[in-house]
């Protein structure tokens, strides 16, 4: 991130902001986390990835979000190449869970929730397919999991779910100031989530299940 310059820190402690929050690049990157074998990872892209972390966090059996691009061609992208939409990459967000205490149906139910399933073209206000939503499967276990929760959904909304499911390929985490950005920034990360549309547009495609508290208070009940 570019650092604030004195005029916009007075100005978001005055509460008057204009424009969304920059993202900028960084040469650090985050290390992949290290699976054990109480361990399994997923893969979700769901616009931008500083969004996708939080939902994921507070669920129990998850230990660790990571937020990373997937889905192209170049090798050790870097978050400008990425962002300007000719690599394939799209961003997402790697989970490790502990499956007994999570399930990947769970995850799914989550990942619904935090996207816009109906846009095919990015989500909320970044646009471009490096932003599109899409569900990473490793196996025909996931892949059966997130067909079958695509079906229902189309049926519950009796319209075309744009999220593509796609063969689970390589991962590669994104630069260190990415990860964990709603912890490291709070005002900044709640400031480009309303300004870019997000909650808004999640509250009115799933109503009562946007609200994140009572998705992840359910989920954790089972």
């Amino acid at each position: 991130m570019r650092r604030w310059t004195l005029f916009i820190l007075l100005a978001l402690g005055a509460g008057f902001l204009v424009g969304l929050p920059e993202r900028t690049v960084s040469a650090d990157r985050a290390a992949p986390p290290a699976t054990g074998a109480a361990s399994a990872t997923a893969v979700f892209a769901g616009g931008c990835f500083w969004c996708m972390e939080k939902p994921f966090d507070e669920l129990v059996g998850v230990t660790q979000t990571l937020s990373g691009y997937s889905g192209g061609q170049k090798l050790n992208p870097t978050y400008e190449q990425v962002s300007a939409g000719t690599t394939g990459h799209a961003e997402v967000v790697q989970i490790t869970y502990d499956p007994s205490k999570v399930s990947y149906q769970q995850l799914l139910d989550v990942f619904w929730r935090n996207v816009d399933p109906f846009d095919a073209g990015g989500q909320f206000c970044d646009r471009g397919s490096q932003y599109r939503s899409a569900v990473f499967v490793a196996n025909a276990s996931e892949r059966q999991a997130a067909e079958a929760s695509k079906a229902a959904l189309e049926q519950r909304f009796g319209r075309k779910i744009a999220t593509q499911i796609l063969p689970d390929a390589k991962f590669y985490a994104a630069e260190d100031y990415h990860q964990n950005y709603y912890q490291k920034n709070p005002l900044r990360y709640r400031y480009y989530r309303g300004g870019c549309g997000r909650d808004n547009r999640l509250e009115a495609v799933w109503g009562d299940e946007a609200r994140g508290e009572q998705v992840v208070a359910a989920r954790n009940q089972h």
